[in-house]
């Protein structure tokens, strides 16, 4: 009875404990921690690992910059409890095949303000190091998605190959496109010629001109329309499909629902319209993974159709991503 009676003390007992704990934690924690955390995610595709690395997080005038009367935009933003300026995620994927560590996008480095620039330490907390990466695909040059190639003057990936569209190259690199730019995206020409001649000059560079599998599971697929040379990347394992879409869309509070919605980023609109249409259509019926350079961190689920749009479905947090594969 004894033993009993001291077993069903245990709750109050352990309840009183738990409650002067975190009292004394309260009452100590008396400032707020200072700066973010870095941030990755780990999920498996087959036998792959795929981490979703944050670059941070940046406010932009979505409904200034997107195609459509500002008040609809904002009052989209207002439905999903979203302020404006949005603040909006840029994110970079890491994928180990086994054989290649291959990166997706760099963030922004020093190139888009002092807000991100955090894909380096992100990176290490992911248990990786610069110097393991051995490809780099890039799914366009803005400088948001370059910017991370460089530390200071040297470049960040040193063991690394860069693989970009010539189309896209063609056109960022080009000295006489940058001097007939207007003065205010002049920016996004130095940047992406900043970031790439090191390694250009490194021969540690490839270009694509075509669809083309780039390593084995890892297909380039021509989207252009946000850049003349904006890319895809397919990933495939053991029967599943992660697409990387890079810019594809924007803005997920207005852009799912309404993809017909472009916005002044994109060099041809009309053609970066169809482009996200049709692939918003095919990654929905085939139920594809997808993960996104401008979705909130991490910018990985799956699209569901949803009347004349599209209905976003973010991954399930997993603590465990092999454990959580296999289920």
């Amino acid at each position: 009875m004894t033993a009993l009676m001291t077993r069903a003390t245990w709750p109050l007992a352990t309840a009183t404990v738990l409650g002067l704990a975190i009292s004394a934690s309260a009452a100590a924690a008396t400032e707020p921690a200072e700066g973010p955390n870095p941030g990755y995610y780990r999920m498996m595709l087959g036998d792959f690992e795929v981490t979703a690395l944050s670059d941070g997080t940046v406010k932009l005038p979505m409904h200034e910059l997107l195609h459509m009367p500002a008040d609809e935009a904002k009052a989209l933003f207002e439905d999903a409890y979203l302020d404006v300026p949005v603040e909006t995620s840029v994110n970079a994927f890491l994928i180990n095949t086994g054989d290649r560590l291959v990166l997706v996008d760099t963030g922004a480095g020093t190139l888009f303000g002092p807000t991100l620039g955090k894909l380096g330490a992100s990176l290490e907390a992911a248990g990786y190091r610069p110097e393991q990466v051995d490809d780099i695909y890039l799914t366009h040059l803005h400088p948001d998605h370059v910017g991370g190639l460089m530390n200071g003057e040297s470049r960040m990936f040193p063991n690394a190959t860069l693989h970009a569209d010539q189309d896209d190259i063609d056109y960022w690199l080009d000295a006489d496109q940058l001097e007939a730019a207007p003065e205010g995206q002049k920016g996004f020409f130095q940047g992406a010629m900043a970031s790439m001649n090191p390694y250009i000059e490194a021969d540690a560079f490839e270009v694509f001109d075509s669809d083309s599998e780039l390593s084995p599971g890892i297909h380039a697929e021509q989207t252009h329309g946000h850049t003349p040379g904006h890319s895809i990347y397919r990933v495939e394992s053991d029967g599943e499909t992660l697409v990387l879409w890079g810019d594809i869309m924007h803005a997920a509070a207005v852009q799912f629902p309404h993809p017909d919605v472009t916005i002044d980023f994109d060099s041809a609109p009309d053609e970066a319209r169809e482009q996200r249409k049709a692939l918003f259509a095919s990654i929905a019926e085939e139920g594809d993974w997808v993960a996104g350079a401008h979705l909130s961190f991490p910018g990985i689920g799956h699209l569901r159709a949803e009347g004349d749009g599209y209905e976003w479905l973010p991954v399930n947090y997993s603590h465990d991503p092999q454990a959580a594969s296999e289920e």
